[in-house]
């Protein structure tokens, strides 16, 4: 089955293709994470994934999308992340971190709370953007970022990936997706800037391309480099499935290993047609036209489906969220049901 063969990375090399899809768990402290986290990630590195991907870990303060997001802008922080991939490598599992910068959909509330936004008097803060365009009329009033703003954004990027690379973890993910500030920069829809910075599509691609080369420059040679994007905005006239695979074509000749295929976020006025593995062609479409390896994630639920979009040269791993939530062994489900044999945690080898 090819679910569960080996996919190497550079230097890395997961058990199978499988892989825990970041997950903002809103459960930090000062952006320092918690035993929350520890548990959450080490029990899906427990449940066979081959890949755990830390959630959307903030570069700076202003980059979280809630003050509850786990950050890695101070060694405080990056001290906190260690316990958790010594434990998820000791399982087996390769660990990986999502850095990220929320942009113009930062200082909001988590999920449950009855307010979006979160004031600057009761712990927020002054999001940045590429314009000073919000979300949405429930979402803060963001300031456009001048030259000195981008470099720093840059540069912040480049410390959290070289701690990232101190304190263990595996490889690293770039979130450049679901209207983040990379996103929010790719977009038209949110970037209307008369800039080098904005316009035409090579100025738009200008920053991610550049927190691309700064990640990279401090990591090893033989440390995997993703990059989660959305394919499109589903908004007529935004982001769109062209740009993607141009960007993933360029990102490839940059340092990238894969590109991680999802979709939307940008826009509250998006029209999405929800359906099992409805992001898929996506991934098949980038991996297939930019010579990429890709990463599916979306409404991918059953072993046989997970396994069809391998088999088929869809992509290359698939990415499960909610899934792993309702079910951190969903890998070992998944083995059974395949007629797979894989190895269980000595512990729990009883019930296998």
């Amino acid at each position: 089955m090819r679910l569960f063969d080996p996919f190497p990375l550079r230097d890395a090399t997961m058990r199978n293709r499988i892989a825990v899809s970041p997950m903002c768990e809103y459960s930090a402290i000062d952006g320092v994470p918690q035993p929350w986290h520890l548990v959450h990630l080490g029990s899906r590195a427990v449940g066979g994934a081959g890949l755990v991907l830390a959630e959307a870990t903030a570069v700076e303060a202003r980059g979280r999308i809630s003050p509850a997001d786990t950050g890695i802008w101070n060694e405080e922080q990056a001290l906190a992340w260690m316990p958790m991939i010594e434990f998820m490598r000791s399982q087996g599992a390769v660990s990986g971190i999502q850095l990220a910068h929320a942009g113009r959909k930062a200082s909001t509330a988590p999920p449950w709370a009855e307010n979006t936004k979160v004031e600057v008097g009761e712990g927020g803060w002054t999001p940045v953007a590429p314009s000073a365009l919000a979300y949405a009329d429930d979402y803060p009033q963001p300031e456009a970022l001048d030259e000195a703003g981008i470099d720093d954004v840059v540069e912040a990027f480049r410390l959290a990936t070289r701690r990232s690379v101190d304190c263990g973890f595996g490889l690293i993910e770039i979130h450049a997706a679901h209207g983040y500030l990379l996103h929010q920069f790719l977009s038209p829809l949110s970037n209307r800037r008369k800039d080098q910075w904005g316009g035409c599509f090579e100025n738009r691609i200008r920053l991610t391309r550049k927190v691309v080369a700064a990640v990279r420059s401090v990591m090893p040679t033989g440390m995997p480099l993703l990059v989660r994007i959305s394919a499109t905005d589903w908004v007529e006239d935004g982001w769109d499935i062209e740009q993607s695979v141009e960007l993933s074509r360029i990102l490839k000749g940059e340092g990238v290993d894969l590109i991680d295929v999802s979709s939307g976020g940008l826009s509250p006025e998006q029209s999405i047609t929800l359906g099992p593995g409805y992001q898929v062609p996506f991934a098949a479409r980038i991996r297939s036209e930019a010579g990429i390896a890709t990463g599916a994630v979306g409404l991918i639920t059953e072993p046989k489906q997970a396994e069809a979009i391998i088999a088929a040269g869809e992509a290359d791993m698939v990415l499960l969220a909610r899934e792993l939530l309702r079910d951190p062994y969903w890998p070992r489900r998944a083995a059974r049901e395949l007629e797979v044999e894989i190895e269980a945690p000595r512990q729990y080898a009883r019930a296998w």
